[in-house]
């Protein structure tokens, strides 16, 4: 059984995947400054391009407004985005039938990334960039991160830098390149070209740009909201690698757990089930349920209320829809203003990972989202919001989110990391992995399987197949040692 037809592109012949194996490999072993250094580097950036954020009322919000008769949120040019209503109904899980704000971006935005050997090094090229969303003003991000509304100059400033190299064909040779989702409970439909291209010849340097390695992009990792949404999902769809000594012999200094992922990375044997299963699998959960969606006027949506700040649900959980006021100095316009989407708690996403016959397996769910293009989406072990199953709502915790958060588990990662600032208000995610020891079964329910990382790398190249929480998580396995 083949995968749904997806937009990605036909790949490089097998010689070239293990030649860009082995250079991803010596990438990732190459640390040329310390993740304290580039931190500091990324202070200095902030420093040096002052901004600010205020939060302003709907009346306030210039460019903006409500529709009239529909009440969605949009902007007076018609692009960009807008907030809409959505009713959504469903056989599965606790909840049938919802209404909720949802945020409708048709744009498909390029996140590119260069690439480049420096010293014989595989390098990529990172941008220290602002969005308004951003918990801590500015993180690392791709090189262009832009949507045809902003590159395009529908705000009529400045056009994104280095955003011809992954719109003019021929400017380099292109590592990854694949349509991807994000978040399913957030966007409805939206989706994003998620694209790598090395260059050979210099590119223009610019003081809001850095060259790192996959080394240092990992140490990163290890730092709360350091490596912005984006960047995660664009490396991620790197092919896998292991991090070896220079002679190949995959002993390096990695402990354990990093060995353990090297090898569910590359390792063709030793799966629990082959990836036609798999696939098989994932297939089967995205025919199975019944998920029908609609969009609905904003001002008709149920158990939501509008007040001069905010829009928010009646049980104050969830997320507030809420304006603000943006003035920067190095982006590609000085000053506007948006709506943004502010969750109501810290997130949770987090994989159970267990080694089955000697081989690291991570335990993946059929993620049902009403965003979703194609319903289902494969997805973390755990994917919530935990405070939105307290009191009353404590019968519909997701299934093993216990055990996740319990002392049963080793902890292998455990940092915060953000979610996209550019529509989203301080939303931060915690990513965990967390290992169960040999006695815990490999009997799942029927909407989670166990896979290899090699098989979620292998998945994850094709659009619409593994959702961004599940590929963020993925960087972040690949960051441990």
């Amino acid at each position: 059984m083949l995968l749904p037809h997806t937009d990605a592109r036909p790949g490089p012949g097998r010689a070239d995947r293990d030649d860009l194996a082995r250079r991803l490999a010596r990438s990732a072993r190459h640390r040329p400054r310390s993740a304290g250094r580039l931190a500091a580097w990324l202070a200095q950036r902030q420093r040096a391009n002052p901004f600010e954020v205020t939060e302003v009322p709907f009346a306030d919000l210039t460019g903006w407004h409500f529709a009239p008769g529909s009440g969605d949120l949009v902007h007076e040019s018609g692009r960009f985005f807008s907030v809409e209503g959505l009713h959504a109904r469903t056989d599965r899980g606790p909840v049938g039938e919802w209404w909720q704000p949802i945020i409708h971006q048709p744009d498909r935005a390029i996140l590119g990334i260069l690439a480049r050997e420096i010293d014989g090094v595989l390098h990529f090229l990172m941008q220290a960039k602002m969005e308004p969303g951003n918990v801590n003003g500015v993180q690392f991000s791709p090189t262009v991160q832009s949507t045809p509304s902003n590159y395009q100059r529908t705000h009529r400033g400045a056009r994104s830098r280095y955003v011809e190299y992954f719109l003019e064909p021929g400017r380099g040779r292109v590592l990854v390149d694949v349509l991807q989702s994000e978040q399913g409970s957030w966007f409805r439909g939206k989706r994003n070209r998620n694209i790598i291209v090395e260059v050979a010849d210099e590119v223009a340097p610019h003081e809001d740009f850095v060259w790192l390695t996959l080394g240092q992009i990992h140490d990163l990792l290890h730092r709360p909201n350091l490596v912005n949404m984006d960047a995660r999902t664009v490396l991620s769809c790197l092919p896998g690698h292991a991090v070896a000594d220079e002679d190949g012999d995959g002993d390096g200094d990695a402990g354990t757990i990093g060995r353990a992922v090297a090898e569910s990375s590359l390792a063709d044997d030793g799966a629990w089930q082959p990836l036609l299963e798999v696939r098989n699998w994932l297939t089967a959960n995205k025919a199975g349920p019944t998920l029908t969606t609609r969009q609905v006027p904003l001002r008709e949506v149920r158990d939501w209320y509008r007040t001069d700040d905010e829009i928010r649900h009646r049980s104050g959980r969830f997320f507030r829809i809420v304006g603000r006021r943006v003035r920067a100095s190095n982006r590609e316009v000085a000053q506007w203003c948006q709506p943004l989407l502010a969750p109501c708690g810290t997130g949770l996403v987090a994989f159970v990972v267990r080694r089955i016959d000697g081989v690291l397996h991570v335990l993946a769910h059929a993620d049902l989202r009403p965003g979703y293009r194609d319903t289902v989406e494969l997805g973390p072990t755990v994917q919530c919001t935990p405070d939105n199953f307290t009191g009353p709502a404590r019968d519909g915790r997701p299934e093993y989110l216990d055990l996740v958060l319990s002392d049963e588990v080793r902890v292998h990662y455990d940092v915060l990391q953000s979610e996209e600032g550019g529509r989203f208000h301080h939303a931060v995610t915690r990513h965990m992995v967390v290992e169960v020891d040999s006695g815990f079964p490999t009997a799942t329910p029927p909407d989670y399987t166990w896979l290899t990382l090699r098989q979620l790398t292998t998945v994850a190249a094709f659009s619409y197949q593994v959702n961004i929480e599940a590929r963020s998580l993925l960087l972040c396995l690949r960051a441990l040692r």
